[in-house]
């Protein structure tokens, strides 16, 4: 979506009509292109802009504010790992380092196949089953580093169904 199509422009517009009457719709716009495109790159900022009257610089501050937006396009499976206090003393860096280790990429990354994306998360809410990681959705409890390549395995035996 580097350059917006004729189709992309079309379909956030039609996004940006659906809630162009609300008095705030900056997140409910921003959350829908995401969940149509999986990122929010400058271009559609720039549209999103131009339609609503909201500064660049605010819709950007919103996105880069919020871990669920994103600026760059994220693999098929995102890995979440947990770095809240819990997960973190239980020793989350080192699951961080080990994804990153069997991946070949940095939190924050994709790989060059699309598959995966790593993301450092701040707490997720399961503190009790501590080091959490998430992978699109799918909690894994008491991750250790042992299991990582087994996980990493799984989900490329899956590739790009």
């Amino acid at each position: 979506m580097a350059h917006l199509s004729d189709n992309s422009a079309s379909v956030i517009n039609g996004i940006i009509d659906r809630y162009i009457a609300e008095k705030t719709p900056l997140m409910m716009i921003l959350s829908d292109i995401q969940k149509e495109y999986g990122y929010i790159p400058l271009e559609v900022q720039e549209l999103v802009s131009e339609r609503t009257g909201i500064s660049v610089a605010e819709i950007y501050g919103v996105v880069t504010f919020y871990s669920f937006f994103s600026l760059k396009p994220k693999g098929k499976y995102v890995i979440g790992v947990c770095l809240g206090t819990a997960c973190y003393v239980k020793g989350a860096q080192q699951v961080v380092d080990k994804f990153a280790d069997c991946l070949g990429i940095k939190a924050g990354e994709t790989t060059e196949d699309g598959l995966f994306t790593i993301d450092a998360l701040r707490c997720i809410g399961a503190c009790g089953i501590a080091p959490a990681v998430s992978i699109n959705g799918k909690v894994y409890p008491k991750v250790t580093i042992d299991a990582i390549p087994k996980i990493v395995e799984e989900y490329r035996q899956l590739g790009g169904n």
